[in-house]
C-alpha cells in the first residue's frame, strides 16, 4: 500500500521548556488512535509521556532526545517528532527541523514569547520550515492569547493572527470559536474526545467578528479571489480563505495562531486539522543536495516517487538490536534489498531491515516513499550522512552545529568501567556532534565537551545507568581562547646539523590581529626567498603553533601571520625544516603581540516573580554580569545579562534557593570577551603550577 505523498506532513514539535510540547504530543497520539491511554509527563501513573521513553526524562520531566512517531489523522500520514526545549540540547532540534517540513511552534498562554522560543523561532527562519503557532496553557491563571500574538508580532517579526479565539480563559475555558466557519467549537467526553460544533455564544459574537475581519483582511494579500471578493463585501467561501492561509504559511509570510490546552484536551483536533490544511507535503517543499561530481553545483531533487533514491541520515541511536539510523527519503523510493552508497564514506551497503519507529517500539516496512522518514538497521554511518542509489553522488548540505563551550574531565574508578566508558563516548560522540571528546596528552586524562552543564550531566548520568560504568568527574573547565592585540615582528632562524643533512630555514615576517576570522595565512614572500614549495609547510607551522598559546595553553584566535621573507639551504632545506621555522617564528613574535586571554560569555535570560527581581540583578552582578535588560509584565519580570561562563557554575542551584523555586533560567553562547586583569594572572598562575607538577612526574 503506497502512501499518497500530497497527504503527507513531516512536522515538528518545538517551544521553550515546560511549554507543554510532549503533553501535546501525548494527546496527538491518543486522538489519532496510536495509543489507549494518557499518561503525562510528570504522571503519577509512573508510566511518563509515550514519547519521553528514557528513564532519565521520565524522571527530570524533560526531553532529552527527539523522538519519532507516524500518525494518521483523517486519511493524512503525520510523521512527528517531538523535540527538547532546553538549549543544551540544540543539536537535537537543529537535526530534527533540517528534515521536517513544517511546525508547530507552542507558546505558553502565561510565559508568552521567552527566550527559547526566540533560538526556536532562529532556527526555523534558518531552514525555511513554515510554522502554525499553538497558545498552550489558555487553562493557567493569567492565561492572556492574545498578549502572545502581539509578543509573536513584535519580539519574532511574525506575521501572526488568531485563526480562533478561546471561549472563556483560565478555570473558565470551554472550548474555542473558529474564526473561518464562525462556529463555536467544545470538546466533550472524559478525554476531550467527542468534538462539538454549536453556535458563537453571544458575549463573544462582537469579538469575532472583528476579529475575524482583521483575519481575512490579512490573508487577502496572498489571494487575488478573496481579495476582490472582500472588496466586493461579497459571502466568501471557507475553502477560499483555507487556501488563502496556506499561501501565507508556505510562504513564510504568515503564522495562523490556534489556542487551547493540551493538558485539559481543548483544541488538539483543530490543531490536527490545521497540521492537514496549512502545513505543506513533501512536495511543496524545494529541497537541494550538492553534486559532488560538479564542484558541489546545487541541484533541485526531483519530487517525483521513480528517480534515483536521495536520503539524508540525521541521526544515530545505539538500541539494543544495534545502531539504528534515522532517514528522510528526500528523493526517490527506499526498499529493502536496494544498494546504497554512503557518499561521505564512499562505501556501498544494502538495506537490510527497514522500519517505522513509534517512540522506541517499531514495526518492520517493506518501502519508505519519497518524503518519509524511516529507520535503518546495521549501516554504518554517522550523523548527516548522505546516502544515494542509482549512481548518484550528491550530499544534502549539512546542518549547522554550534560549538561546545564546556568541558569536564572524567576518570573510570576501575578497569571494566574503562571498558565501558570507551564504548560509551564512542557511542554518544556518534549520536551527538555538540558532544566531543578527547584524551588531554598531558594529564592523560579523558576529557568531554558539550553545550552546558545539564548536557554533560544527562551524560554521565546515561553512562551510569545504560553502560554501568562508574566515572569520577573533575572541575568543569570552560573553553577559553587566547589573543593577541598588537602587531609584532619575527626573524627566527632553524638551524640542526647531525652529520649528514641537517636542517634549515629563515622565516621572517608580523603577526597581527585578525578581526575576520580564527587564523589567516598571508605569502608576501618576493623574489622567492623561500621557495614556492616550502610555503604550504610554513602554513603548517603555524597551524601547530596556534593550537596551543603560551599564556595557558588553549587555542589562540583571531590572528592573521603573514610571511615577507626568508632563506632556505638547497640541501638542508625540507618540509620539516620550514614547519619548525614557523613554529619558533611564531613563539617568537607571540609574547611581544600582547597576548591576552578571552573567555566564553553567555546570554543569560532569567525569568521569575517581579518580587525576586532584586535578589536576581544582585546574583548577576557578582557572576561579573553585565544586565542588558530587563522588563516586568504583571507580577513577573525578565532580566537578559551577559555573563561569563566561568561564574555560571551552580547558578541554578544558587537561583532556585533565592527565589523560593520559583525563577527559572536559560543560557546560550554568545561570543568570547577579553578575560580582566586580575583572573587572567590567575589563570596563568594555575596553568605554570600545573605544567611544573606535570614535569615533575
Amino acid at each position: 500500500m503506497g502512501i499518497d505523498v500530497k497527504k503527507m506532513r513531516n512536522i515538528g514539535i518545538s517551544a521553550h521548556i515546560d511549554s507543554g510540547k510532549t503533553t501535546l504530543s501525548e494527546r496527538i497520539l491518543f486522538y489519532c488512535d496510536k495509543i489507549h491511554a494518557i499518561h503525562e509527563v510528570r504522571g503519577k501513573d509512573g508510566v511518563g509521556a509515550t514519547m519521553d521513553h528514557m528513564e532519565l526524562e521520565r524522571e527530570r520531566g524533560i526531553t532529552i532526545q527527539s523522538a519519532a512517531t507516524q500518525v494518521t489523522w483523517k486519511d493524512y500520514t503525520i510523521n512527528l517528532i517531538d523535540t527538547p526545549g532546553h538549549v543544551d540540547f540544540t543539536i537535537e532540534v537543529e537535526r530534527s527541523l533540517r528534515v521536517l517540513d513544517g511546525a508547530i511552534l507552542v507558546l505558553c498562554a502565561v510565559g508568552g514569547v521567552q527566550s527559547q522560543s526566540i533560538t526556536v523561532d532562529r532556527q526555523l527562519k534558518r531552514y525555511h520550515v513554515p510554522r502554525i503557532a499553538f497558545v498552550n496553557k489558555c487553562d493557567r491563571t493569567g492565561a492572556n492569547p492574545f498578549k502572545v500574538c502581539m509578543q509573536l508580532r513584535e519580539k519574532l517579526n511574525l506575521n501572526a493572527v488568531p485563526i480562533q479565539i478561546p471561549i472563556g480563559l483560565e478555570d473558565k475555558l470551554e472550548g474555542v470559536v473558529d474564526l473561518i466557519s464562525m462556529k463555536a467549537v467544545y470538546f466533550d467526553g472524559d478525554s476531550g474526545e467527542i468534538i462539538r460544533y454549536a453556535d458563537i455564544p453571544p458575549y463573544l459574537k462582537a469579538d469575532a467578528e472583528k476579529r475575524r475581519e482583521e483575519l481575512i483582511d490579512s490573508v487577502s494579500l496572498f489571494d487575488d479571489e478573496l481579495a476582490e471578493k472582500y472588496l466586493e463585501g461579497t459571502d466568501i467561501p471557507d475553502e477560499i480563505i483555507h487556501r488563502a492561509i496556506r499561501s501565507g504559511t508556505l510562504q513564510e509570510k504568515f503564522v495562523p495562531v490556534m489556542m487551547g490546552s493540551a493538558y485539559k484536551n481543548k483544541g488538539i483536533q483543530s490543531l490536527l486539522d490545521a497540521v492537514n490544511n496549512y502545513l505543506p507535503d513533501p512536495t511543496e517543499v524545494k529541497n537541494y543536495a550538492l553534486d559532488l561530481e560538479n564542484n558541489e553545483a546545487q541541484v533541485e531533487l526531483s519530487s517525483s516517487g521513480n528517480a534515483p533514491i536521495v536520503a539524508l541520515g540525521f541521526k544515530l541511536e545505539d538500541g539494543q538490536y544495534g545502531q539504528l539510523t534515522y532517514v528522510r527519503v528526500y528523493q526517490g523510493s527506499l526498499k529493502k534489498g536496494d544498494e546504497l552508497m554512503n557518499t561521505r564514506a564512499r562505501r556501498k551497503f544494502k538495506v537490510g531491515r527497514l522500519v517505522r519507529m513509534h517512540s522506541d517500539h517499531m514495526e518492520d516496512i517493506s518501502e519508505g516513499a519519497q518524503g518519509d522518514i524511516v529507520a535503518l538497521f546495521g549501516v554504518e554511518c554517522a550523523s548527516g550522512d548522505t546516502f544515494c542509489g542509482g549512481g548518484l553522488n550528491y550530499a544534502m548540505s549539512s546542518m549547522f552545529v554550534p560549538e561546545p563551550v564546556i568541558s569536564l574531565a572524567i576518570t573510570p574508578k576501575d578497569k571494566k568501567s574503562a571498558d565501558q566508558m570507551a564504548k560509551a563516548l564512542g557511542r554518544f560522540t556518534r549520536e551527538d556532534p555538540t558532544f566531543q571528546t578527547f584524551v588531554d596528552p598531558e594529564s592523560n586524562q579523558t576529557i568531554i565537551k558539550g553545550m552546558g552543564e545539564l548536557h554533560l550531566d544527562v551524560y554521565i548520568e546515561r553512562m551510569r545507568r545504560e553502560y554501568k560504568c562508574d566515572v569520577e568527574t573533575g572541575m568543569p573547565q570552560v573553553a577559553y581562547r587566547e589573543t593577541i592585540t598588537a602587531r609584532a615582528d619575527f626573524n627566527y632562524t632553524h638551524k640542526k646539523q647531525t652529520g649528514g643533512a641537517g636542517q634549515y630555514g629563515r622565516v621572517a615576517g608580523y603577526m597581527e590581529p585578525y578581526a575576520e576570522g580564527d587564523y589567516e595565512f598571508v605569502d608576501s614572500i618576493k623574489g622567492g626567498s623561500i621557495p614556492t614549495e616550502f610555503i604550504p609547510s610554513c602554513d603548517k607551522g603555524f597551524r601547530q603553533a596556534v593550537q596551543r598559546g603560551s599564556l595557558i595553553g588553549f587555542p589562540i584566535v583571531n590572528i592573521r601571520c603573514c610571511i615577507n621573507d626568508g632563506q632556505s639551504h638547497p640541501v638542508d632545506s625540507s618540509d620539516i625544516a620550514f614547519q619548525q621555522a614557523a613554529i619558533g617564528a611564531f613563539r617568537e613574535g607571540y609574547p611581544k603581540a600582547k597576548p591576552c586571554i578571552l573567555e566564553p560569555i553567555m546570554k543569560v535570560v532569567v525569568e521569575g516573580p517581579t518580587e525576586f527581581q532584586g535578589n536576581i540583578f544582585g546574583s548577576l552582578n557578582q557572576r561579573r554580569g553585565i544586565i542588558n535588560a530587563s522588563s516586568e509584565d504583571g507580577s513577573f519580570s525578565r532580566v537578559e545579562a551577559e555573563v561569563p561562563l566561568s561564574a555560571m557554575f551552580g547558578y541554578s542551584t544558587d537561583l532556585r534557593s533565592m527565589t523560593q523555586g520559583k525563577a527559572e533560567f536559560t543560557m546560550e553562547f554568545l561570543k568570547y570577551g577579553k578575560v580582566p586583569q586580575s583572573i587572567s594572572e590567575q589563570l596563568i598562575k594555575d596553568y605554570i603550577e600545573k605544567r611544573k607538577k606535570e614535569q615533575s612526574r
